[in-house]
């Protein structure tokens, strides 16, 4: 059988890891074993992050949902039961973002809901 030899690949292959290690410290941006081994790493952080970044979005609007309500009078439990009591779709993102750009919106809906 005829002797395969993969330099060629094996360089790509190399390069591709050390490019995406570029301005990591000390050898996990020179040698390649180190620098797979950060670079596997670093991207389970970052799904890691995707997933919390979702999380902690999701948690700022139910505040701000939740401080906007108190200044009604009520809070961010009562609407979101209201809401699903009437079937209304609108997500918390948008309501919060109402909340804040117009206040006097969001009073009427919150009234309206109620």
């Amino acid at each position: 059988m005829v002797r395969v030899k993969g330099g060629v690949h094996t360089r790509r292959k190399h390069k591709k890891t050390l490019q995406l290690a570029k301005g990591f410290w000390m050898t996990r941006h020179k040698q390649f074993k180190k620098a797979e081994e950060a670079v596997l790493h670093a991207g389970e952080y970052a799904f890691v992050g995707r997933k919390r970044k979702k999380r902690n979005f999701r948690t700022l609007w139910i505040v701000r949902l939740n401080a906007s309500m108190r200044k009604l009078g009520a809070t961010y439990k009562t609407l979101a039961t209201a809401l699903k009591a009437k079937n209304i779709g609108v997500d918390r993102k948008i309501l919060s973002q109402i909340a804040i750009d117009y206040p006097k919106t969001f009073e009427q809906i919150v009234k309206k809901i109620s």
